[in-house]
Order: structure tokens, then sequence, then C-alpha cells
């Protein structure tokens, strides 16, 4: 199976000049969830127009999604470019400077833009050690991805309280003037939780920015005065990965919902692991593993709005992150109860809702912001989840072919499965050189 995530493609009408994002393109064939099969017109980074399978003109450039499902793209909520890919053993320390970070951020953000994240929200650090100079290297980072995806920034402060937060309150000040569209941080690290996100909101008010604060939610108490600080705030508020509310009891853990229900605070869970900045990295002998997932069934069912992140991406916390979003979503369905569609639109709705991004539907008029994926139906994708075709205002901005063959066998043979490169029922000749078996739905593509 060779899998080559992140490459822009470059069929017709894929190229990389800024006018080609208004060029016309024709999704031709595709898929939809409710069981429709389309052509989908995308002009000016929008969807134009959505009709039955050949309704469409087709004197324009056109891609053929045949067998794809057409999706609205997934969003990524949580990422953390600044330490990204630094999972590379004890005796390789890790580099923040600015290059180093710019081209991790960079990299990071292309290998989630190739599993169809189209707007990456990516939280870096900022103290007394490192200063600006990361949260400068990912705002660079961002300007060189415009057109390919969009990079927002999460300023995330260590200390805001008391003597030493002086300068982390003056740190966040300067990286809002900077450029940096979300303020942060972790109240659980400061020694005045309650001042520390008093703080955040403040400059938030004051400035117009948004606030996403790492919290394990395990405080009531704590989650309580976040509600009610909180409260009315636009443009709006999340936390995550909140964890600990599946540690308290139940009748708590619900009422903690409601207040944050009705403060309208996005949960943002990671499905994956964590990200290294509320997780306790080990788990005493004899005591049970760490619960990585919230609630998420009861945040829901109090109106709690629940997205999906992916946390850490081959770093210290979890040296093994993919920063795929339809994995978060697959561990939502399959560990946490949710139906697939309602664990895509975690990833998907929800993620976008949660970062303030405009919604997605594949409608008339609405952003062309697209994930079309190998398969039949959610759950199948979710699943099997391997080729994939990613649309960004408009164009075309990665593909992923997988494939997968089998040698030659007589179940192969007597099954009339597809023969890589020479398409469905082309017989049961040999597999001469080293071509064996294809299964991919006639297309030598597996997922």
């Amino acid at each position: 199976m060779s899998d080559s995530p992140s490459q822009p493609a470059h069929s017709p009408g894929t190229g990389d000049g800024p006018a080609e994002a208004a060029a016309t393109l024709l999704l031709s064939g595709a898929r939809l969830a409710d069981g429709r099969t389309v052509d989908v017109r995308l002009g000016g980074g929008r969807i134009e127009a959505v009709g039955t399978a050949g309704s469409l003109a087709a004197h324009f450039s056109r891609v053929d999604l045949s067998g794809f499902l057409l999706l609205p793209a997934p969003a990524e909520p949580h990422a953390h470019g600044d330490t990204a890919l630094t999972a590379l053993g004890p005796e390789a320390p890790v580099s923040y400077a600015a290059q180093d970070v710019q081209r991790r951020a960079t990299e990071a953000a292309l290998l989630q833009l190739g599993h169809g994240a189209t707007a990456v929200r990516s939280h870096v650090r900022i103290d007394d050690v490192c200063g600006l100079e990361p949260l400068e290297a990912a705002l660079q980072a961002r300007r060189s991805l415009r057109g390919l995806a969009e990079l927002s920034v999460v300023a995330v402060p260590r200390l805001l309280t008391g003597v030493a937060g002086a300068d982390g309150l003056a740190m966040l000040r300067d990286a809002v003037k900077m450029g940096a569209s979300v303020v942060g941080g972790c109240p659980d690290l400061d020694p005045d939780p309650a001042g520390y996100t008093e703080a955040v909101l403040e400059i938030a008010a004051e400035h117009g920015c948004a606030v996403d604060l790492h919290t394990d939610g395990d405080d009531p108490a704590r989650l309580a005065r976040l509600a009610a600080m909180a409260g009315g705030l636009r443009p709006g508020v999340a936390i995550g990965p909140c964890a600990g509310l599946s540690r308290l009891p139940r009748e708590v853990a619900a009422r903690a919902a409601d207040q944050l229900a009705a403060a309208g605070v996005a949960v943002v869970c990671l499905p994956q692991g964590g990200c290294g900045m509320t997780d306790r990295q080990t788990v005493a002998p004899g005591l049970p593993e760490r619960q990585v997932l919230p609630p998420v069934r009861m945040l829901r069912a109090a109106g709690v709005r629940v997205a999906a992140g992916s946390g850490a991406l081959r770093d210290i916390a979890n040296p093994v992150g993919r920063g795929d979003p339809l994995e978060a979503a697959y561990l939502l369905a399959s560990q946490a109860g949710l139906r697939p569609e309602e664990a895509y639109a975690a990833v998907g709705s929800a993620a976008r809702e949660a970062m303030g991004l405009p919604e997605v539907r594949v409608e008339a008029g609405f952003p062309a912001e697209l994930l079309a994926v190998r398969g039949e139906h959610i759950a199948g994708v979710l699943s099997l989840a391997y080729s994939r075709i990613v649309i960004h205002r408009g164009r075309v901005v990665a593909r992923t072919s997988a494939v997968r063959e089998y040698c030659d066998s007589a179940a192969t043979v007597a099954l009339d499965l597809p023969r890589q490169g020479q398409g469905p029922g082309s017989g049961s000749g040999g597999g001469h050189g080293g071509q064996g078996h294809g299964h991919g739905q006639g297309r030598g593509e597996a997922g």
C-alpha cells in the first residue's frame, strides 16, 4: 500500500496560482451522505450548484468522484504545531529556534491537510524561556500556508497571576498584537486557576479574540466559575480535553455539563490521546489507565457543543499521534458510543463551530471546503478511509491514493476481484510483473 498524503494534486483545474481559487471546477458522480449521486460545481471558493449526476455542464475542469463519498471537510480544533514531530528520542534535544518551529508547524499542518482538515487551530506556548519567537514562527507558517489551509494560532502563556504572571500578561497582549487570533493557556497549572481564567477572558474581551483553554475538567467548582465568567463572551470559548469529567460522580458531571451548555462553552475532546499540557504522563502501578474521553454522550445530551481534535502529533505526549480527524471520529464511534454521523459531525460541523468558522454543507452557496473519501457511507469511510481528495476554497489541494494488491490465489480468481491496472472482470490470468490482484472498487484503490 502506497500512501502520499499532503501532496498537491496536479490534475486539470488544480493549479497553484492565485487565480485558480476563482476557477470553476466540476465534481462529477459524487455520492452524498444521504445516498444521492450528484454533480457539484464550485466557483469563487464556494459551491455554485448541486445537481443530479450528469445534469451540470462539463466544459470546465472536472474531477471524477465516482466511488467517493463527498463530505464537508473536517477541521482540526486542537493541534500543537510548535511541538509536533519532535518524538526523536532522548539523544535528540528539541530545538525551538524560529526556523525549526516554522518547519514543524508547516509540516504538521500539511499532514493534517492531507487527512482532510482544511482548517487547523494550533496552540503555541509563549514563556520566559522562548519568548514570542515560537509564536512568530507559527504566524509565519500561517502566512506560507495561505491558499492551502487556514491555520489559526492560539497564544498559550505559562503563568498569568501573581508577580510571576506579570510577564505572561504582557507577553499575551503582545501575542495578540502580533496576530494570534485566539488566547488560551492552562489554568490548571497556575497557582490561581480562577485568576488565570479571568485574565484570559479579560484580554479576549478587550481584543475581540476567541478563547481556547486547556483543562482536565476534574474540579466542578472551577468549571462552574469558568462557565459563569465565560457566558455570552464572543466570539466564543472552548475548553478541553476535559477527560476529568469522567472521573466525577455522574450527578456532579451532569450539573457541570448543564452549566457549560448554558454558558455556550464548547468542549474539545481528544480521542486519540492527549497533548501533554493537562495529561498525567504516568499511571501508578495498580491504578486503572488514564481516562482519555470526557462523558461525550452526557455532554451532548445537555446541549454542549462537543468537538474532537487530534492533540499531539508525534511528540513526547503521543509519539504515534496521527493528526487524523477521521481517526478521532472513528474512536468516538467505537469507544464513546456515538453514531458514525454524530462522530463525523464532531470533527466536522462541531469543530468548525468551535473554531468560529462558517458552516459547510454540500449545498449551493456554502464554502467549498470538502473532503472526498473512497467509500459509500460514513461508517465505511471511518473504517477504511484510505484514498482522499481534499478541497479548500474550491481547489483540490491534497490527494492521498492507496493501493492494495493480493498475490494470485484460487480465492482471488474465484471471486473475480478487480486486477490492478486492468479493471474489473479482467479474467484469472497470473499476476505477471508483480501485479497480483488489486482490491479497491474496480480501481486498484483500497478504501
